[in-house]
Formats: structure tokens, sequence, C-alpha cells
């Protein structure tokens, strides 16, 4: 499953944002260990919390309100009116879209929100140095109060925007909106289209040595070993052990999931298991090896543990593939073969082989890339080649975990540039559909709180808002 973007840019200011919730609170208790009242009555600077407002049955507290406002002036956001006001309204609308998702059943599964957490967590390690003591430190949690945090905020993140892609799917733009939008846009507004560029790429996966693979083999045998002997269990094996970061949290464990979605070898030997007491046999899938333990079967879905390990590839072999790489290089340099025809014959990546050689952009369903889309060592490397040149071969850790060397070839590029209705027609029509989106969803809202119960401690006025009609009448 593909990271979402969007959340990494919504949840990583919680970084330094709950720290500083943190120490505020601790002054507060820290005030409240000093205050002393013989009347009973409760000094306001000793509460830590209350409920500021109430949307339906949800209320709003005032640290959430706290919290996003850090959030806000960490990313430089600017608020175009009251913050007072605007920020419990931003929160408010994420609960209209909550409460709406639980109606109309919308859900997401455990894997995904699981996989976006653990990415949270390892940018947040980057961030602080890869240090895990430091980053606990930082935040004053330990990784298991972080992740415990960060699922709920992911989860409500993932509901909100399927709620909202669920209220815009039937939004249509017609090549006739396109070019009025256009023609009615100053020109100080039009769009600047970033650079992008088409790459090709050859790859070589280094081979791992028998007895590493024998190594990983026998650690799995192990742990089998010592399930059946009620050593211990699946789960807390897979805790330690598993080296899937979007399940190892979670005791190894996948939410279910139908046979298209995984490993055809895995799958295979998953849906052939009967007994949730049997260990299955070592499975190698394209992310490394596995053992798998059933847990239920529901019609055509099944939901399991297992425990990935990964061999690990030594760098003589790593050299080799390099070496190997450049030496196709230097071939397509003197005309021997072209690139393409070595992608289609000689290249290790799937994906591309049958392609020429040429990455596909699955979420734009185009060739094109702009560089923030491309994995970072391409990226890096495509940006100093001219069009037409091919890389020195370097290696990467790929998408499924693996090392692999490969070298490229920019296609082309296409520098950034102020949109034009014939060039980019793809990049306006984008901006008309999200600028429809936007009025549907306005639209919906306006709809949404005529009939949602709202109440307010503090005098707002109506102007402060975005949307009208939180203030009932």
């Amino acid at each position: 499953m593909k990271l979402n973007k969007r959340v990494i840019i919504y949840i990583l200011p919680l970084l330094l944002s709950v720290a500083a919730v943190a120490n505020t609170t601790k002054a507060y208790n820290d005030d409240d260990k000093k205050t002393t009242s013989k009347d009973s009555t409760i000094n306001k600077k000793s509460v830590i919390d209350e409920v500021i407002w109430i949307v339906g049955d949800e209320p709003i507290l005032k640290s959430d309100v706290e919290v996003m406002r850090l959030q806000s002036e960490m990313r430089g956001e600017k608020w175009e009116g009251n913050p007072d006001a605007l920020i419990p309204e931003r929160i408010a609308l994420q609960k209209l879209f909550l409460h709406q998702a639980a109606i109309d059943s919308i859900e997401v599964s455990e894997a995904e929100i699981s996989q976006n957490v653990e990415a949270q967590i390892s940018s947040m390690l980057q961030m602080v140095g890869g240090s895990k003591e430091k980053l606990e430190e930082y935040r004053h949690q330990s990784l298991i109060e972080m992740r415990q945090e960060l699922r709920e905020e992911v989860k409500d993140y993932l509901l909100t925007q399927r709620m909202k892609e669920n209220i815009v799917k039937n939004v249509k733009v017609t090549p006739v909106d396109v070019r009025e939008y256009f023609r009615t846009l100053p020109e100080d507004s039009i769009p600047f289209v970033p650079t992008v560029v088409e790459v090709e790429k050859i790859a070589s996966v280094p081979k791992i040595k028998q007895e590493e693979i024998d190594r990983v083999k026998g650690k799995l045998r192990e742990y089998t070993d010592r399930i059946n002997k009620n050593e211990t269990s699946f789960a807390t094996l897979a805790r330690f052990y598993s080296e899937d970061p979007g399940t190892a949290r979670q005791g190894g464990e996948l939410d279910y999931v139908g046979r298209g979605m995984l490993d055809p070898a895995f799958a295979s030997v998953a849906f052939n298991l009967t007994d949730p007491n049997k260990i299955s046999k070592i499975v190698e899938s394209e992310n490394g090896f596995h053992i798998i333990q059933l847990i239920d079967k529901r019609g055509d879905k099944i939901k399991v543990r297992h425990i990935l390990l990964r061999p690990k590839v030594s760098q003589e072999e790593v050299d080799k593939s390099i070496n190997r790489l450049d030496s196709i290089a230097n071939d397509i340099r003197h005309n021997k073969f072209s690139f393409e025809e070595a992608a289609t014959f000689l290249s290790d990546d799937k994906d591309t082989k049958n392609n020429n050689g040429l990455m596909a952009n699955y979420t734009e369903r185009s060739s094109k890339f702009e560089m923030k889309e491309l994995p970072p060592e391409i990226a890096r490397v495509a940006d100093t080649l001219k069009v037409g040149q091919i890389s020195k071969a370097f290696s990467m850790i790929n998408d499924k975990g693996k090392t692999e060397c490969v070298i490229i070839k920019l296609k082309s590029r296409i520098e950034g540039h102020p949109a034009t209705i014939t060039e980019d027609f793809q990049v306006m029509k984008a901006m008309v559909e999200e600028k429809k989106r936007e009025e549907v969803l306005e639209e919906w809202v306006q709809k949404k709180l005529k009939s949602t119960y709202v109440r307010m401690n503090g005098t707002y006025n109506e102007e402060d808002f975005k949307y009208k009609g939180w203030i009932k009448k």
C-alpha cells in the first residue's frame, strides 16, 4: 500500500506541538501542587483542560485548539481572520465529516493506519538524527505511546479524507469548463507548473549468498519451534523480530484481506491454512521470507499474522551489480544496443522492463514525475543529467525494502513555467476540478450545519467563521 503523503504533512507537526503541550500541562500540574484553597474553589490557573465547543455529541477541548495552534505556527500558516474562532471551526469541520463517515459505514483498514503511523515514526526519527532515546526525550513519550496517539490522528485524518472523496465523487469537468475558467483567470493567479521529467531505468538486484538465506530460514525454523513448544507466542516474536514495519507492532497481524491484495506466493500458503494452532512452512515472497499463522477466515478474505525476515545483501554482491550496470551503460554509449533494448532484456525491474525501462507515475497515471514524486535517490541523480544522458550505476532501497542497483536515463525534462491552456491542459483541469470539489464540500457543510447541534463556550461573531451557521439563532 502506498504511503499517503497528505497524512505525513498533517501529522508531523505533532513532533513539537505535543511536546510543548506536555510541558504546559506539567507547568499547570506544578502550579496545582503549590495552590491551596480553604473554600474548595479551583484556581483558574490550575485548570488543565476544558470543553469549549460541542458539535453534535463530540466535544472540542481547549488542548485540541492549542495543539492545532502550535501546528499552524510551525508550518508558518497565517490565519485570515480570528484564529480563536477559525481553529475550533477547523476541528469542528473534521468532526462533521467523521460523524458522517460513521453513518455511511466508511472505514480504513488497520494495515493502512499502521503503515502510515510507522511512516510518521520513521520521519520523526530522521528529524532527530535517528535516535530513539532523543525522540522519546523530546516528545516526553515512549515510542509505544507515540504510536497509540498517532494511530488515532492518522485514522481520523484518513476517514475524513475518504468521506470528502465520497462527497465529491461525482464532480465532473468538461474541456469547456477548463477553457472558460482559464479565460477569466487573472494573470497573477495563473499557476506555476513545476519541472517534470521522464526517467528510464535498468535495475540489477544483487544476489544473496546461500549461507545468508540459510541463516534467515534457520531463524524462522527456530521461531516456529519455540511457538510449537509454547515457549512464547507468534505475536510476541513478530513484535521483536519481524522486519515488516507495517505489522510488527501489531504482532505481525494483517487485517482481513482478499487474495488479490497479497503477494501470490504468500497468498497461496496463507489461504490454504486451516488450523490457527499450526504455523505455515517458510514462504518466499518478493519481500523476503515469512512464516504465517491463521487467525480467521471470513468469506473470501483472510486474517493472518506473519513474521518477515529479509536476507542481507553483501557489499561484494552490490559491487558486482554496480560493475555489471556500468558495463551495460558503456555498451549503450558505444551504440552496441539502446537503453530501451537493454531495459527490456537485461533489467531485473519487473515494473519497467516491459515498458522499455520507462518509470510509471501510478498516482497521476502518467510517465511524468515532479522531482519530489520520484524515489529520493533517483531524483538526486536525475536532476544532474541532461536529456538523453545515462547515469553511473548507484545502489538504492526499492519500495519493497530490497537493495537494488540501477542506472537511469533522463528521457525528457520540461522546465517549470506558468501554465498555458495548450501545454498544461491537465494541470488546468485539475485546478478546476479542485475548485468544484471545494464548492460541493462547502454546500455539504452548510447543509449539514442546519441539522447539527452546536454549543460554544465564549462569545463569537458570525463573521469570525468561514462557514455560516455555527451560531444558532
